[in-house]
């Protein structure tokens, strides 16, 4: 899997907004999950979804809204507006971690790694099962080992495009790679983590947003 991180926004959706855009566009990642504490990325997709479809983009709509557009629409119409919800559904992509305490949960070359917004809500046992930590709390990107884990997390975004943007690609000769990406895709900075540093044991506690 190629998974694109975000750091937070601290407010700034247009810096949010290129930044998950140069993910899919430039890192070609499959998913984006943002790691800040607020609703930010949501509230962009719900523009994008309502721009690609017009207002109330929401699923339970699908109907309403083909009900409006296709009851005397010709076959270009159709072809046009089953376009426009396979565009909206293609927001899915985009995802962001429970609110604090809760975390996101992946698997990277068959390990697990836990995404939360501040890495103090992990407790001993979220570290003893998981092989990487990927945080969003933090004044600036970083990749720190502790013995066979590694904490990671993007930095906050920067206006410029030089911080909080983060790719993790579980390669296929085994081990992970992080990138810290500029805006316009450039590498600012990688380091692969081997396959034998990221084994743990230990039992993993999952809890939502609730």
């Amino acid at each position: 899997m190629r998974l694109g991180v975000l750091g937070p926004s601290n407010g700034d959706l247009v810096a949010l907004a290129k930044a998950a855009q140069a993910l899919m566009d430039q890192a070609r990642v499959e998913r984006v999950l943002y790691l800040g504490k607020d609703d930010a990325l949501d509230r962009i997709v719900a523009q994008w979804a309502a721009e690609i479809v017009g207002a109330n983009p929401n699923e339970s709509a699908v109907f309403a809204r083909a009900a409006v557009a296709c009851v005397k629409a010709s076959p270009q119409e159709i072809e046009a507006f089953v376009a426009s919800e396979r565009a909206r559904r293609r927001l899915r992509v985009f995802a962001s971690v429970p609110a604090p305490p809760g975390r996101t949960v992946e698997l990277f070359d068959g390990r697990i790694a836990v995404f939360v917004y501040d890495k103090a809500t992990l407790d001993e046992d979220d570290i003893a099962g998981s092989s990487i930590m990927v945080f969003g709390r933090s004044d600036r990107r970083l990749v720190h080992r502790v013995g066979s884990r590694t904490f990671v997390s993007p930095g906050p975004l920067a206006s410029d495009g030089t911080s909080g943007i983060a790719v993790l690609d579980d390669e296929s000769d085994g081990g992970t790679l992080i990138q810290f990406l500029a805006i316009d895709g450039t590498i600012l900075e990688s380091e692969r983590i081997e396959s034998r540093s990221l084994r743990a044991t230990g039992k993993l506690k999952i809890q939502g947003s609730g």
